[in-house]
Parts: structure tokens; sequence; C-alpha cells
């Protein structure tokens, strides 16, 4: 099936500045093409079409996953009364008493986190093999660590906190056709908005041509 996603578009060789009006075409798994929205409607009519408010960009690459997902327990709902809402880390991590099913659990409820901040890869190597199992299941990318090491400041599940967008956003670009369908949209009027308003403002998530986030 195809399907048009319409959004204002950044694209590199644009100053970095959304271009008006643009769309995505996925066809399966697959981004086949980019450009204006009236031009690729136009050229597909029997295509489903989403429309999204704000910035489509390439999607984000997430800095800390082994801090975020082999690091921190994120607790479940129904242990809110007990735990908080809020991930755990240091001693209140230790007396948890970690298994690997628990670490499994807690990976994929992290891993939605990160999906609804614009995430469609994250930093590794991710060792426990539980983490790693909710990582690929989702489809999230894992890609290496430059030379240095560990990013600086606290992990943070935005992965724009602390960091410029230009470091944060995932090649290839948009206008690559036939790369993986993976992007997010941001409910934001431009690249300023973006970095003000952090990656919270994630209205979509997509890893190969799937919606794995929608905010509701």
């Amino acid at each position: 099936m195809l399907t048009i996603h319409t959004a204002d578009l950044l694209l590199p060789g644009h100053g970095r500045e959304p271009v008006p009006g643009g769309a995505v075409l996925v066809e399966g798994r697959l981004l086949t093409a980019t450009g204006p929205y009236e031009e690729l409607a136009t050229a597909h009519p029997a295509a489903r079409v989403r429309r999204w408010p704000g910035v489509l960009t390439p999607g984000l690459l997430h800095p800390y996953g082994p801090e975020l997902l082999e690091r921190t327990y994120h607790p479940d709902p129904r242990e809110a009364d007990a735990l908080g809402t809020e991930p755990l880390t240091g001693a209140a991590l230790d007396a948890l008493g970690m298994t690997d099913t628990r670490w499994g659990a807690s990976a994929r409820r992290g891993v939605q986190r990160m999906l609804a901040h614009g995430t469609v890869a994250v930093t590794g190597p991710l060792t426990r093999d539980a983490v790693a199992d909710a990582v690929h299941r989702v489809g999230l990318g894992v890609r290496g660590r430059s030379a240095g090491g560990e990013p600086p400041g606290p992990p943070s599940l935005d992965p724009l906190a602390g960091r410029p967008l230009s470091e944060a956003l995932l090649p290839p670009p948009l206008d690559f056709a036939g790369r993986d369908a993976d992007f997010a949209v941001f409910d934001v009027s431009d690249v300023a908005g973006l970095t003000t308003v952090g990656a919270a403002s994630c209205v979509v998530t997509v890893l190969a041509g799937r919606m794995v986030y929608r905010r509701r």
C-alpha cells in the first residue's frame, strides 16, 4: 500500500529550515519519493494520505541507549503507588533485584517512551539480551558510539536535550530515495521551535513504514 505523509519537510540544502507543504511517499517499508504534496498526490491518486501538523524530520538518534535501557528501570503503571512513574536508577534500582524478565519489560516501556520523543535509533552496544530483543522487536536501529564514548550530561529521554539538532538527526536525509521509511513529525512551526520545545513535541514516529507511536 502507498501512503503519503504530509507536513513541512526538514531537508538538507535548505538552511535546515522546513520546506512548507512537503510530503514523503511510503511503499511498504521504504521511502520511495519526497516532494511537494500536490505533486505526489497527483502522481499517486490512490495513495492513503496522512496529514500531520508541524515538521517532518528523518527521526532522531538517541545517545543514551545503554544508560536508559540497561541501567534504568521504567516502572509499570501498576507499580506507580510503590515506585512512582519516573525512571529509577542508583540505589532505587539496586533495591529491585532485577531479573532478565524484568529488564525486558522495563526496556519495552523505555522504548515506548523513546518513540514518543521521535527516536528511530539508539546508541549501543546493548549487552543484555532481553533489552536488545525489546529494541529489535520494535524496529529501532542500534548505532555505535563515536570515539568519544558516553555523551556528556545526565541521560534524558529527550534526545535533543543538550544537543544541537544537527547531531541528533539520523542520516540518511529524507530525500534519499530507497531508504527505510524511518521518520518522525514534531508539532512545531520551525527548527527554532523544535530546539526550544524539544522532542516531547513528537506527534508520530514511523519505523520501516509502520506507525509505532502516535500521540493520542
